[in-house]
């Protein structure tokens, strides 16, 4: 997954369902991807977290693509949030994950009809751009989730995860996986991608902790986002390395075709496989024994948050301002640097809950 993984790896989550879905989460942003650029201009105003939360509101969602799993499981956790705030909820959007200018249509329709708010999952980050200052002008908050627009462009931006925990989660994982002893791989995507470079650096980090001690990293494999030679650096990796005992795959398309690969030789549930993965690729692994835990986001939390967000927005409780903070159901949240709000550590999926999501 870079940048153009957690785009194009996440042209395996536009994956988030093998192709389509690629392009959603890992076509995502995370709070490392964003810019600074004309921050102040989206955060005038004081906040004042006492303020009490406004009801009636109108949030228009507007995702990379509706009718696309990942973003109806998104979206119908912002549904619920508002819902339960008394507010209501509406979603617009294009039936392709490409059509940027179909994006600023709707964003100008939502402005329109003067909603309150709108959460938008950006398909270009400064295509938007114009359009969401627009909203803004007209009195619109804008949040923006999954994948980033410009600082200045919106009020606050709802990030998956941070690349840090991303990175060490994926590690502690699999040691579990593997007791803390062996040989481990990672399977990523292209040598060249930022987003998976910089979990990378991560996940070295956290192996020089002294628990790591009994872990050796041997090699950092590339399948560049491509699901035969995923398949082919898999077999490749297990050849030249017979005592592996892991492999860590950041990418949807890597981890699910390791997984084709172990699932049909001889180290299916020898050689522990975790990861980037989506549910609905990833189900019948875990079912087999071939994978017994990998992580993502989830993203009806993401919805949730970037619902409960747009709403203290209007409320006056926050304005986007590092070092805010506001509740979201039992959590409260603190504004980082550039207005961007974490959604926290990834979820691990395993057995006992992946029947839970469909995405």
């Amino acid at each position: 997954m870079r940048k153009t993984s957690l785009r194009r790896s996440c042209a395996a989550l536009a994956a988030v369902t093998s192709l389509a879905l690629a392009l959603t989460a890992c076509g995502g942003t995370t709070k490392e991807d964003v810019k600074d650029e004309g921050a102040s201009a989206a955060t005038a105003g004081k906040a004042d977290p006492n303020a009490e939360l406004k009801k009636g509101l109108t949030v228009g969602f507007l995702p990379k693509q509706v009718n696309n799993p990942y973003f109806t499981s998104a979206d119908k956790g912002g549904e619920a949030a508002l819902k339960e705030l008394g507010s209501s909820y509406k979603e617009v959007g294009p039936s392709s994950a490409t059509d940027t200018a179909g994006q600023v249509s709707y964003v100008n329709t939502l402005t329109q009809q003067q909603v309150d708010a709108m959460a938008v999952s950006a398909q270009d980050p400064g295509a938007l751009c114009t359009a969401l200052k627009q909203a803004m002008k007209n009195g619109i908050k804008v949040v923006t989730y999954d994948s980033d627009t410009t600082a200045g462009c919106r009020n606050a931006f709802v990030s998956q995860a941070s690349a840090e925990d991303l990175g060490r989660t994926e590690v502690q994982l699999l040691a579990e996986q593997i007791g803390y002893k062996g040989e481990i791989a990672i399977l990523s995507a292209a040598q060249t991608a930022t987003n998976q470079n910089i979990w990378i650096d991560f996940m070295k980090q956290e192996l020089k902790d002294p628990k790591y001690k009994d872990v050796k990293l041997v090699k950092v494999a590339y399948g560049d986002d491509d699901a035969q030679k995923s398949f082919q650096q898999t077999q490749g990796l297990l050849q030249e390395y017979p005592n592996l005992k892991g492999i860590i795959s950041p990418t949807t398309v890597g981890i699910k075709a390791a997984a084709q690969y172990l699932s049909g030789s001889k180290y299916k549930g020898k050689v522990k496989l975790t990861g980037l993965g989506t549910p609905n690729d990833m189900r019948k692994y875990v079912k087999n024994g071939t994978v017994e835990a990998f992580e993502l986001w989830d993203p009806a939390k993401l919805g949730d948050l970037a619902a409960r967000a747009a709403v203290a927005l209007v409320s006056g409780q926050i304005t986007g301002k590092e070092g805010e903070t506001f509740k979201a159901g039992e959590t409260t949240y603190t504004i980082g640097k550039d207005g961007v709000i974490s959604l926290g550590k990834p979820t691990v999926f395993d057995a006992k809950n992946i029947d839970q999501f469909n995405f």
